[in-house]
């Protein structure tokens, strides 16, 4: 066989494990588990933290204010050095909507060796925790809850004995860019952090979205949560980690009911989304980089490469393979793009988002390299010489 038919013999390969083998990441049926309202309902903190949201509070902090939660639940909005007013207008939110109480909190420039968020995080926790919660609810100013979220999310924390439960908001599918590169977003998590090893406390895969997280207060303490995770970019992640390390059980499934408002018309909106922390996925390693580079190209673009080819030239072997290992990713992404209510004729197009996905990556550590470090809602970090959730 030619070179190219061997190189589409290996991508169907990796493309039947990647069906079978790899958690069935695919697959978009892990929700709230299930659950039961407890016989008490235990005191929760909300805290928010948001750095210039003026933009989105008006449509997410009313579904915050809103909850019809059975027990004593508060709010508290950090407002991470903003300049367009976001704690004023969270505020007038507040005596407009009534709801929940709502206090907003202004925690000063972080200090050093802390990434903004994690730092505002650290502000709110820190106040929240003088009215002894049970639970703290992480949620971002971008995210709109349902009436009953909060009531769900305790339930099933105490139905199923968990010390961290977390949602994967669905995010805003409006612009012809979103369509064709959200709904693979969520889709490559999954297959990075397969839902069913993380909810499999024997798998040993931790992962969480920081959009949405339930965390009982006593394992955020055993976990030193925010401080052990101080400097990191990937915050979800590393928040997750650090729980399950210190022996608590975790959870993580797909939203119905919990929606990011943000929206990300253009293709460089995007492009910055997925290249602020993409590099820092890699763990800042040349070596994982071009791992990813070449898997990305032999598993997505090789597919469509080798059918092409193999037409053009008569080698049948190649594209027969390629053509196989197509179908084989086009029907493992046709369950997302269903989930996220997109037309499914948008599935043989992975290749050409996962290209993107690929030149993103590259130009993260392009960035990376430059010095330009991280970035949160315009501050930019340093490039650490040690992440700690390593």
């Amino acid at each position: 066989m030619s070179v190219m038919a061997w190189i589409a013999v290996g991508s169907l390969a990796a493309w039947l494990w990647l069906l079978l083998g790899q958690g069935f990441f695919w697959r978009t049926d892990q929700r709230l588990p299930a659950r039961t309202d407890p016989p008490d309902w235990p005191r929760v903190a909300v805290v928010v933290p948001a750095r210039d949201e003026a933009d989105v509070l008006p449509l997410s902090l009313p579904s915050l204010l809103a909850q019809d939660y059975p027990g004593e639940a508060r709010i508290h909005l950090v407002d991470d050095g903003s300049s367009d007013g976001t704690g004023e207008l969270a505020r007038s939110l507040s005596a407009r909507h009534g709801g929940l109480p709502l206090t907003v909190l202004s925690p000063g420039e972080p200090e050093p060796g802390w990434t903004g968020k994690l730092w505002a995080l650290r502000y709110g926790i820190g106040l929240a925790k003088e009215s002894d919660p049970e639970y703290l609810l992480l949620t971002d100013a971008d995210i709109a809850h349902e009436p009953d979220s909060l009531r769900e999310l305790v339930a099933a924390a105490r139905s199923q004995d968990l010390d961290l439960v977390s949602q994967m908001a669905r995010l805003r599918v409006a612009s012809l860019w979103e369509c064709l590169v959200v709904p693979a977003f969520v889709y490559f998590f999954a297959q990075l952090y397969p839902f069913r090893w993380i909810n499999n406390a024997r798998a040993g895969t931790a992962a969480a979205a920081g959009g949405c997280v339930l965390l009982r207060t006593d394992a955020a303490e055993r976990a030193r949560v925010p401080e052990s995770i101080r400097q990191a970019v990937i915050d979800d992640v590393s928040l997750a980690r650090a729980v399950q390390r210190s022996g608590g059980r975790i959870w993580l499934g797909l939203a119905t009911r919990v929606d990011s408002i943000r929206p990300y018309p253009g293709l460089g909106d995007l492009w910055r989304m997925v290249s602020r922390s993409a590099y820092a996925q890699l763990r800042h390693s040349l070596l994982l980089l071009a791992g990813t580079v070449a898997g990305l190209a032999v598993i997505y673009l090789a597919p469509p490469v080798a059918l092409l080819a193999g037409v053009l030239t008569g080698d049948a072997a190649a594209a027969w393979a390629g053509a196989l290992a197509w179908l084989v990713m086009t029907g493992t992404y046709l369950p997302m793009l269903s989930y996220y209510r997109q037309s499914l004729w948008l599935a043989p197009l992975l290749p050409f988002t996962a290209l993107m996905y690929l030149l993103m990556t590259v130009d993260s550590a392009v960035q990376h390299y430059r010095g330009r470090g991280a970035a949160w809602k315009g501050r930019t970090y340093a490039r650490p010489e040690t992440a700690p959730d390593r």
